[in-house]
């Protein structure tokens, strides 16, 4: 044999020693892991259906079509229509049972204690890793772990301590009198008009977090806000395909227009933070948004601790927080005060009752902080409603070793599923009413409707509470005080109940009947 005939033989072998390995790690990854982790879970008494490559994506996925091809009742549970595979999982197995998703068990974690447990440890629980694809739509402090999360986490903090938010009291009222300012307008001489309020909230939340996070408006940022929209519906079209192994790498018409969104975002971002960057250096104040406060808190801490390479963040990380403001800032507020404004719609004597204590507090004039912070019926309300329609959920955390969770040892690999929306509504933990709106229980705090149980937890818990929620619950309270000063609403007969994930959002808008006081 030549030297040629060798060296193919040669590049033969090797390619087919590659082959063999990529297929050993899809078969690993597509079967024997998940069996392994299947039996293990199993053993331990815990239950589920039986794991099949096709089926459970198939399953999943009807489930969740079954789910939305039709509205249902406001007096309707909704769980059978958010969380259809947990409710049925739960159903035929009991609450100590998982489900799928994709080649990885989901243990359902249901109990308070290993609720506590699991949003405590941290280390023990981490997020669970996402696909790079996915990570195109949110990152930064939010997905972050170890000193990289505690580093950003102690960067930002300053942007959203109490006094800072003081200062946003105006933006907040800004935004929320142009979007009334417009339904004004809208009714001209007419006093009653059917309004779909879900845009209008949209737009009222991202003008918020415009201004506040980078000094613009809405109409600035809206190109920004269109595309985090778009990236939005197309993560959901491939999640179900993130687990086939490369899939993130082949250039489908999706993949190809997630990229092209993610650049486009950091493009405008980079921008943004570039211009700030060079004002600062140049001389020129901060600002109070929460980019200054960001960039400011970031030089501190490069001043304090030298200018090392592990000290302070990146530029790219900031343009990642800015995306995560944008995406974060605007949705989880735009979803609490649409379901506040449906349920005060189907509940008149609460929406009485809450501009009752508005007008007390505050007669026609602006709301202040100090006002805002003692509004106790308006708190019970958005509380309430946190409960029955929180933003979020659902919370997934990952095993990454083998750890102890109560009586079970989980083995790595397992990820742990919180059903926030699930637990909220309980009534093993909640009572017989449940399921109802009732503002009252609150009317004591949370530890009181708790009872001091890790139950209510629609921002988190623990250390990686959502440092945002003060934010978000102030400007929600400011909106809904203008709001209630100025109008009385109803559902519209042509109002569709119909919610739907990724956050619990009005799947056929809010469609309200505003009557100008």
């Amino acid at each position: 044999m030549g030297l040629i005939s060798w060296t193919i033989v040669t590049v033969l072998i090797v390619i087919v020693l590659l082959v063999l390995r990529w297929i050993w790690s899809v078969v690993n990854k597509l079967w024997l892991r998940p069996k392994k982790l299947e039996r293990c879970l199993r053993q331990q008494g815990v239950q589920g259906n039986p794991y099949s490559i096709f089926a459970v994506v198939k399953e999943n996925g009807n489930l969740s079509v079954k789910a939305k091809s039709k509205p249902i009742n406001l007096s309707d549970d909704i769980l059978p229509y958010i969380l259809p595979d947990v409710l049925q999982a739960i159903q035929k197995y009991g609450k100590n049972s998982f489900i799928w998703f994709g080649p990885m068990p989901r243990v359902i974690v249901m109990d308070p204690d290993q609720i506590k447990h699991v949003l405590t440890k941290m280390g023990d629980f981490p997020k669970a890793q996402k696909n790079p694809l996915s990570k195109l739509l949110v990152t930064g402090l939010a997905v972050y772990e170890g000193e990289k999360w505690a580093k950003h986490r102690k960067i930002i903090n300053p942007a959203f301590n109490m006094q800072k938010l003081k200062l946003m009291l105006s933006t907040f009222h800004g935004s929320t009198m142009d979007m009334i300012g417009t339904w004004e307008e809208m009714m001209s001489a007419e006093r009653s008009r059917e309004l779909d309020v879900w845009p209008c909230l949209q737009n009222l939340t991202s003008d918020v977090i415009s201004r506040t996070a980078f000094g613009s408006s809405y109409e600035e940022g809206k190109r920004t806000f269109e595309l985090l929209r778009e990236l939005v519906v197309l993560t959901i079209k491939v999640i179900p395909l993130l687990h086939i192994p490369g899939w993130r790498f082949l250039p489908t018409r999706t993949n190809r227009r997630m990229k092209e969104i993610d650049k486009e975002i950091r493009s405008s971002l980079k921008n943004i933070v570039d211009k700030r960057e060079q004002a600062m250096r140049a001389g020129a104040p901060s600002n109070d948004d929460l980019l200054g406060i960001l960039l400011e808190s970031n030089h501190k801490e490069i001043k304090e601790h030298g200018n090392r390479k592990e000290v302070g963040i990146s530029i790219n990380d900031v343009i990642e927080e800015c995306k995560l403001f944008h995406f974060a800032g605007q949705e989880t507020t735009s979803v609490l005060l649409v379901w506040t404004m449906v349920l005060l719609s189907r509940y008149p004597d609460w929406q009485a009752r809450a501009r009752k204590e508005v007008l007390q507090v505050f007669e026609n004039q602006k709301p202040d902080f100090d006002g805002l912070s003692h509004l106790k019926i308006v708190t019970m309300i958005l509380y309430e409603v946190l409960r029955l329609y929180p933003p979020l959920i659902m919370l997934n955390r990952s095993a990454h070793k083998e750890t102890k969770l109560g009586n079970l040892t989980l083995p790595a690999g397992v990820l742990v599923l919180l059903p926030v929306l699930m637990i909220h509504q309980d009534p093993e933990l909640w009572g017989d009413d449940a399921k109802e709106f009732n503002p009252e229980r609150f009317s004591e705090g949370v530890m009181k409707a708790t009872k001091g149980q890790v139950s209510f937890f629609p921002f988190g818990w623990g250390p990686r509470i959502c440092i945002g929620q003060n934010f978000a619950m102030l400007e929600a309270k400011m909106a809904l005080s203008l709001i209630l000063q100025r109008f009385s609403f109803q559902l519209s007969p042509s109002y569709t109940h119909a919610p739907t994930m990724p956050l619990l959002q009005p799947q056929h808008g809010a469609h309200i009947l505003l009557h100008k006081l």
